[in-house]
């Protein structure tokens, strides 16, 4: 363990100074107000959570959000064992849900530890993780995860997962637009020919069958925020993935914060809400963070895209340069542009067994395996996948060249 580092837990944001929340999470990452919003949004039977403060020569340099969940099992086990933990869970339930001590946040698409400049994550992260082992065993957690970290924290928790005996599952990309300048003229200009065709086409034909308008707020009233946590609970209903269950007094909560915009795509004859899309404005970054689509209307009324056309017309009068849209529904963000960000979780079960298990069900997960819509995007575009997201067998194609490159000379 490195000298001079030590942790402490709080449970509340509330608990951490300004100061500290300020100089962790600036811009272009959620801060305070984020945490503060989940933590108050009645979803404890969900999530509890916690903070690891990192202590260096008795002062506070750094924020490791955690929370704790119990995760239907499905999620998490590999599915050759699923049904047989099914089977026993008709006598044991406790079974059909595993207790998980997350690394990072619900609902946020990277996983952030912020950081002073005087401690570095290679630093930190061995302290951290002793920390967290010691937290789970206390809680009764039996599973660790790291949930959903970037690239450029691979360098340091890959050398973790090492020391700890830890292993490395991909996750679900994130997905993200880069904007060159404020014009669509160029957004349009650096899409590929054929999704540039495609889009006109829909947002086109979607034009010419009903009138919608747009128009983007901050802080809706009430009536529209009954309307806006209709829309999304009948998309919520309608994915595949179900992680996070969100309330109607979250949606009040954060339409209170100052990051957030809601873009609203109304019927012009009635200015009955269609499609809603909520974004932060962090800096020079908009995350998209939940949509909300009426599937009851026409499927050829192509509602997302016109979503996401009145979205980047909003996006492109703010400071931001990227357009951060998330994980899941791929298909409809590939076809607007959208490049896959690598994210990974890294993992360690305390059974030894469980552990072992889980390493060698995982191995062969890519993004291919995870998403039927990634999966056919990357059999038809192979020169977009980096080893399908799959950092082992990124580490393994490495090797692999390496040695062809040898073999050649």
């Amino acid at each position: 363990m490195t000298s001079g580092l030590s942790i402490r837990w709080v449970d509340s944001e509330a608990d951490i100074s300004d100061e500290l929340w300020r100089a962790c999470f600036a811009p272009p990452v959620e801060g305070r107000w984020w945490y503060k919003t989940l933590e108050n949004s009645d979803i404890q039977d969900q999530f509890k959570f916690a903070y690891a403060l990192i202590v260096k020569d008795g002062k506070d340099v750094g924020i490791a959000p955690t929370f704790l969940m119990d995760v239907p099992i499905e999620l998490v086990a590999p599915p050759e064992v699923v049904p047989i933990l099914k089977v026993i869970g008709k006598i044991m339930p406790s079974l059909l849900y595993q207790r998980t001590l997350f690394i990072g946040s619900p609902c946020t698409d990277e996983g952030t530890i912020g950081l002073l400049p005087q401690v570095s994550i290679d630093e930190a992260a061995p302290v951290l993780q002793a920390a967290f082992e010691r937290r789970a065993k206390q809680a009764k957690a039996p599973f660790i995860v790291w949930k959903d970290f970037p690239e450029s924290y691979r360098s340091a928790l890959s050398a973790l997962a090492k020391e700890r005996n830890m292993f490395e599952l991909v996750s679900f990309p994130g997905t993200v637009i880069e904007l060159k300048d404020r014009k669509k003229e160029t957004y349009f200009a650096n899409l590929k020919s054929s999704r540039r065709h495609n889009l006109k086409k829909k947002l086109k034909k979607s034009k010419q069958l009903i009138e919608l308008t747009t128009e983007v707020v901050n802080r809706p009233d009430s009536k529209t925020l009954d309307d806006v946590f209709a829309l999304f609970w009948q998309t919520y209903e309608k994915g595949k993935t179900k992680f996070e269950k969100l309330n109607r007094k979250f949606f009040s909560l954060i339409a209170d914060q100052d990051s957030s915009w809601f873009v609203l795509i109304r019927k012009a004859e009635n200015q009955e809400l269609v499609a809603f899309m909520l974004c932060f404005e962090i800096g020079n970054r908009v995350i998209n963070k939940f949509i909300g689509i009426n599937y009851h209307l026409p499927a050829e009324w192509l509602l997302y895209f016109r979503l996401w056309d009145g979205a980047l017309d909003w996006v492109l009068t703010t400071k931001a340069n990227e357009f951060q849209s998330g994980q899941t529904g791929y298909r409809a963000k590939i076809d607007v542009g959208h490049s896959l960000v690598p994210l990974t979780n890294y993992c360690k079960h305390s059974n030894p067994i469980m552990h072992k298990l889980y390493t060698i069900a995982t191995r062969d997960v890519t993004w291919s395996t995870l998403d039927d819509d990634l999966k056919v995007f990357l059999t038809a575009h192979p020169d977009e996948a980096e080893a399908d997201g799959n950092p082992i067998s990124a580490k393994a194609a490495v090797v692999k060249e390496s040695k062809k490159d040898a073999t050649t000379v």
